[in-house]
């Protein structure tokens, strides 16, 4: 009788470790799903606004062989801080400002995702302007009251941390 009392107890000490194995490998698995493939990211401001909110959590891909305009974007920009920007002009493009739109290679950059009117802002950005080899300009969708490329200047293609794939209930699906 008290072997069988033991069987049962080595059983279940084996079953508790085959667990904790399996649950480390899940932890691992997360981990470099985490690191490697996907992040996520507070929204800070109205900056975004209609589009996305202040608080809200961004799920990002970090691994996107291209970014192209009209990508939102979870970005470091040049004074090391982490915004969430929407892709306005890539390498090569020219962007300029006028009567409170934004016009990329001299055509009417079609934006129905904004609020209010793009202004030029105080910074060392001056109109027309010519993206760099491997930079991008950003904006947020909240034109009035946005911190972007207008007033801190181009950011490089580096300093992108990935495409935003998800916010509250939405996947950001690239239409091509």
């Amino acid at each position: 009788m008290s072997r069988r009392i033991l069987g049962k107890y080595d059983g279940l000490k084996y079953g508790w470790l085959k667990d904790t194995k399996k649950f480390l490998l899940l932890l691992l698995v997360v981990f470099l799903l985490f690191r490697l493939v996907i992040g996520f990211s507070f929204v800070k401001g109205n900056s975004m606004e209609p589009t996305l909110y202040d608080g809200e959590i961004v799920l990002y891909l970090r691994i996107s062989p291209q970014y192209q305009k009209g990508d939102v974007v979870s970005v470091r920009i040049p004074d090391g801080e982490y915004y969430v920007k929407r892709i306005i002009a890539a390498e090569g493009d020219t962007i300029d400002l006028r009567d409170g739109s934004v016009y990329v290679n001299d055509e009417l950059l079609n934006e129905p995702y904004i609020e209010g009117e793009t202004l030029p802002q105080d910074g060392t950005v001056r109109y027309p302007f010519t993206v760099g080899e491997d930079q991008i300009f950003v904006m947020g969708d909240n034109r009035e009251t946005s911190m972007d490329s207008r007033s801190f200047g181009v950011v490089g293609t580096r300093q992108i941390k990935g495409r935003i794939l998800f916010h509250a209930g939405k996947f950001y699906i690239r239409q091509v």
